[in-house]
């Protein structure tokens, strides 16, 4: 296996004193982060080094994958070609439809025997795809991850409340290791058992909770049913990630808790939690560890590589894995890339959607995002909603299923305030079912936001 090029440059992150709650929730304001050295390089030191751990994941996928052997030849394309960055566009795309055909071991780069774990991903959108990692990626992941919760506030010495699932997903392992690597207290609840995750989080003080979105909502409405005030524990930072959310969430979550809300991004089949993160200062984009993870955005229809600022679908190549390397991988995640503040790396503006999880309803698009940020404008409706697709004749119909606050709520008066703030900003027409609280199912891990029923209602 070849030496990986520029792999001591990154520094591990670095200890640091701990913030506090934000100014505007009656806590004093939080100290600025301090970067590690690749935070702190310039530009060009950056681009530089993407070059060289490119040309090297280049060689070492096509020498040792089978799939992008045949991948490259097929596209007349030799690692050798590679001189710039703009030389990937000549590369062809990898597809989760490619992972799945190589299952379980196809994609792997190394011998088994130096495959150090396996992980999976959720199985949301199809059949879960296999992940192999080596121990230089773990220490890699691990490291990326530690730098991602630098970023979004928490410190070494920090106790994490670790509601991510456990096991073949990767969220839980994934944000483990990297706390341990800042030198946190972890506390790894995983998911599920809602009660018992409050009472952990007052008996145990910790500092930050790494969870889905949904999930936390979940967990605050078990405490608001308990009469634990949530603005009193003493959670500082939510470490959000695993699905799309909005900024109205955010402002949600922030607003019932006290706390910051910050944006993890990740996906198992390019490492796991820990590709990018916002910083907690700035809250305005994901920073993408680029010194690990070279990030694109193409047109989703023609796959056009398209320039920084506009939207379109995120691709990745990783620039370090060892055990299972990616070459421009399609996310289907919609976004676009915008220049660092306060680093060398770029942002990703927040995901809109999936381009597998858009709803065409009548010709509109449509995601799910938008209902979410809809609904939150309306009062007395709670931010737990699921949308239902059926075509009862020859037209589809869109149904939001969503949860009043409480029993006072008006509910028709809701419903339609919905249904038009849809139709006036999104153009669609929708119908809207105002159900009794906690008449939804509450999911432990990613949220389910769509049930196509069409099939079933043609």
């Amino acid at each position: 296996m070849s030496a990986l090029p520029g792999a001591g440059q990154a520094q591990s992150p670095e200890k640091r004193e701990g913030f506090t709650k934000p100014r505007g929730f009656e806590r004093a304001p939080f100290r600025p982060n301090e970067l590690d050295a690749a935070e702190r390089c310039s530009v060009d030191e950056l681009r530089a080094l993407q070059v060289e751990r490119m040309a090297w994941t280049l060689r070492h996928a096509y020498a040792n994958v089978p799939h992008y052997r045949a991948a490259f030849d097929r596209a007349a394309v030799k690692p050798d070609d590679f001189k710039t960055l703009d030389d990937l566009k000549h590369f062809p795309f990898t597809t989760k439809n490619d992972l799945r055909d190589n299952y379980p071991f196809g994609m792997f780069a190394v011998p088994r025997e130096q495959i150090a774990r396996i992980h999976a991903s959720s199985g949301t959108t199809g059949k879960a795809t296999i992940v192999g990692y080596s121990a230089s990626d773990l220490e890699h992941w691990a490291a990326v991850a530690a730098r991602s919760l630098r970023a979004a506030g928490v410190r070494p010495g920090d106790r994490v409340h670790v509601a991510y699932g456990y096991g073949l997903f990767t969220g839980g392992l994934g944000v483990h290791y990297g706390a341990e690597a800042l030198g946190c207290t972890v506390i790894p609840v995983s998911g599920g058992m809602t009660a018992r995750q409050v009472q952990l989080i007052q008996d145990l003080e910790p500092d930050a909770v790494c969870v889905t979105p949904s999930y936390l909502l979940a967990i605050l409405d078990e405490m608001e049913r308990q009469g634990v005030d949530p603005r009193g524990t003493s959670l500082r930072v939510a470490v959000l990630g695993a699905e799309p959310w909005t900024d109205a969430m955010r402002a949600e979550i922030e607003e019932r808790l006290g706390i910051h809300a910050v944006d993890i991004y990740g996906l198992s089949e390019v490492m796991g939690p820990g590709v990018g993160n916002e910083d907690v200062a700035e809250k305005d984009g994901t920073y993408l560890w680029e010194d690990h993870f070279y990030p694109e955005i193409v047109d989703p229809d023609t796959g056009e590589v398209l320039p920084d600022g506009e939207r379109g679908e995120l691709v990745f190549t990783s620039l370090t894995k060892q055990a299972m390397p990616v070459i421009r991988y399609r996310t289907r995640d919609l976004t676009r890339l915008m220049p660092g503040l306060s680093r060398p790396m770029r942002r990703m503006e927040r995901i809109t959607g999936r381009s597998d999880d858009m709803m065409i309803v009548r010709g509109v698009n449509l995601f799910p995002s938008q209902i979410e940020e809809e609904l939150l404008t309306v009062t007395g409706l709670a931010p737990h909603f699921l949308c239902v697709l059926t075509r009862p004749g020859r037209l589809d119909e869109l149904c939001v299923r969503v949860e009043a606050r409480d029993g006072r709520v008006d509910r028709d008066a809701a419903a339609a305030r919905l249904a038009y703030g849809v139709k006036e900003k999104f153009g669609v027409t929708i119908t809207v079912d105002v159900l009794d609280p906690g008449g939804l199912e509450r999911s432990q891990g990613k949220a389910q936001r769509i049930l196509d029923m069409r099939a079933a209602s043609s």
